[in-house]
């Protein structure tokens, strides 16, 4: 049988870093990624996962709703709007180029499935810095953006609280988990489905967009916000594929 397909975007990033010792100065560079947990909770549910790094996205992500359509699941993941609307395709060269997120938005309404997963570069983020607002995603999104910076950070921890014990993202997932760091406040809209909280605010929201299905998760899948204690947790891979399982429809 056919694994069900997910392209996860983001998680990615480079590090440029000046060392000063005395009147001498060097600088070095390195690159990591944070695909590790959810990519290991996805595959044990028997997904296939594809990874787009943030800085691969002018070169990888597909150019058509029919290219995207390979893929049963997408999900976008500490990555900003301007990654996905400035290529340099058009912000060096001047060429008119497919809009990722309008490409993404008809993929949703034709019976594909999205996911945007909380950080500093999601919805709004550092600063305002995801910049999703009156984007395409905002209008496929279960959840409705604030102007600016949406972060709530929570340095000593908070834990979240299970909303609608029967929905079946909840299937099998313990009812006490770890503690988050932080993330991002949003706000339901009508006709949405919030199954989890954080602080009394939306932390897992459902909805739907034409034929498709959508989810915001308001918080990271890595650390920093979603500490090694909440990635390392019975639930998550449980919860993961869970979502991953809504979002397609069994």
């Amino acid at each position: 049988m056919k694994k069900q397909k997910i392209l996860f975007v983001g998680e990615s990033w480079h590090v440029h870093t000046t060392e000063a010792k005395g009147y001498d100065t060097f600088t070095f560079d390195y690159y990591e990624e944070a695909t590790e947990y959810i990519r290991a909770a996805l595959v044990a549910n028997d997904y296939e996962f594809v990874h787009i790094p943030s800085h691969l996205v002018e070169r990888d992500f597909p150019q058509s709703v029919e290219a995207l359509a390979q893929y049963d699941i997408v999900m976008f993941s500490d990555v900003g709007a301007n990654t996905m609307n400035l290529p340099m395709n058009v912000f060096i060269r001047l060429n008119p180029t497919p809009n990722k997120l309008k490409l993404l938005r008809e993929y949703v309404r034709e019976g594909g499935a999205f996911a945007m997963i909380g950080g500093y570069l999601s919805f709004m983020g550092l600063q305002g810095r995801g910049a999703y607002k009156r984007t395409p995603v905002e209008e496929i999104l279960p959840v409705t953006l604030l102007e600016g910076d949406d972060r709530m950070e929570e340095s000593d921890g908070i834990a979240p609280s299970v909303a609608d014990r029967a929905h079946p993202v909840l299937e099998g997932v313990p009812d006490t988990w770890p503690k988050l760091l932080g993330y991002n406040l949003l706000l339901p809209k009508e006709g949405s489905e919030v199954v989890a909280t954080v602080n009394g605010d939306p932390l897992i929201v459902l909805g739907t967009y034409g034929k498709g299905r959508t989810c915001a998760f308001a918080t990271d899948c890595a650390p920093h916000w979603a500490p090694v204690d909440f990635c390392t947790w019975p639930g998550y891979t449980r919860l993961w594929g869970n979502l991953a399982n809504w979002l397609i429809g069994t």
